[in-house]
């Protein structure tokens, strides 16, 4: 046998030749990189929202004196320079939890006085303020959406995450958790070139019992874990699928009210909400036929029916009646976090009946082997 290392040769490089452009650069996807944005997304809304519910509260004070106003948007723009110093110094992965937080603050303080940039008199209380600012957040959920969620992962993209994740360990040790993590993407990187040096490195990191520090992870895991335990409650799914019904149906009412009312939004503002509510609630009615005999697939349509209504119908409320749309995209947020918990619990129940269908089958082809 050949003492070469792994992969190495005059063809061992084809395969780099063959990949998407974004790989030949040098750009794989971070594996915990939804996660990470998703962290984000959530700094940036809560901070808006934090921010509109303290100026309220405290009669929209003025930091400054003698003609000078230090508005927000300037802190925003220190903690987006901040979280950048932040991204640029360190290595590995426990940095970017960081990151997505204070850069997260820092949008939300940036964009939340998007009213002010948009109006020739800096109006901070511009009427269309909070749908501008829910269809920025909405863009960034598409963008996520299009780079991460489109497109199966590279086997080359998991064995740099395992990569990613050594340059932590080496430097202060794994805990069990972070281990069977990096071991995974090895895993998921199949037979690539330097997965077996990639894996044997992982081996050679030191053990620490001490987590790495993860605000969101943790978070995410609790979030996770919450939502998987309700699901089991056999009424909680038939609940969703009520409220998600009624939200469609309380989102089209919303809109009929406010054209009978002479309520002054554009005409178009009002169709469009009563048609992304009526789809919305058009995808429920086709989830509940379909999940009684397809669990799944019912499911499925009630996703739809919730991103329709975050992703589209509460963009019209926003413009009509913020707090109502405020109240609707928690809403629409709890409905997705508890569809989604269902949909992974169904893919993990079917991967288990899988594997144990497979291991009642190996002891019979062992059989018919001999």
């Amino acid at each position: 046998m050949s003492g070469a290392p792994r992969g190495a040769g005059p063809g061992a490089g084809h395969g780099v030749r063959e990949r998407h452009l974004l790989l030949r650069l040098g750009l794989p996807r971070d594996p915990s990189a939804t996660k990470h944005l998703a962290g984000f997304l959530v700094a940036t809304v809560s901070t808006v929202l934090l921010t509109r519910g303290l100026l309220a509260v405290s009669g929209y004070p003025q930091l400054g004196g003698g003609g000078l106003h230090v508005a927000h948007v300037l802190w925003g723009g220190l903690l987006l320079a901040v979280a950048i110093v932040l991204s640029l110094s360190y290595a590995g992965p426990v940095v970017r939890p960081v990151v997505a937080l204070v850069g997260g603050v820092g949008f939300g303080l940036f964009v939340d006085e998007i009213g002010k940039f948009v109006t020739s008199d800096n109006d901070y209380f511009y009427e269309p303020t909070a749908a501008l600012i829910y269809v920025v957040v909405v863009g960034l959920v598409l963008l996520v959406e299009a780079m991460h969620r489109r497109s199966p992962r590279h086997p080359s993209e998991a064995l740099a995450g395992a990569v990613d994740h050594a340059v932590a360990g080496v430097a202060g040790g794994f805990s069990p958790r972070a281990r069977r993590h990096a071991r995974g993407l090895v895993a998921d990187a199949g037979d690539m070139p330097a997965a077996t040096e990639v894996g044997a490195l992982l081996d050679r990191v030191s053990d620490d019992a001490e987590e790495l520090p993860d605000v969101i992870g943790t978070v995410a895991h609790w979030i996770v874990r919450g939502t998987r335990h309700l699901v089991r409650a056999r009424w909680v799914p038939w609940i969703t699928v009520g409220a998600l019904t009624l939200t469609g149906a309380a989102t089209v009412g919303r809109g009929i009210w406010a054209w009978s009312a002479g309520a002054d939004v554009p005409g178009w503002v009002v169709t469009g909400m009563l048609v992304s509510g009526f789809a919305s609630v058009l995808c429920a009615l086709r989830g509940l036929g379909l999940v009684r005999r397809d669990r799944e697939e019912g499911y499925r349509w009630f996703r739809r029916a919730v991103l329709l209504s975050l992703l589209v119908t509460q963009i019209f409320l926003f413009r009509i009646d913020e707090w109502a749309a405020t109240l609707g995209l928690l809403g629409d947020l709890f409905l997705l976090g508890v569809v989604a918990a269902e949909l992974d619990v169904i893919a993990e129940r079917r991967l288990a009946r899988a594997a144990a269908k497979a291991a009642e089958a190996g002891p019979e082809e062992a059989a018919r082997g001999r």
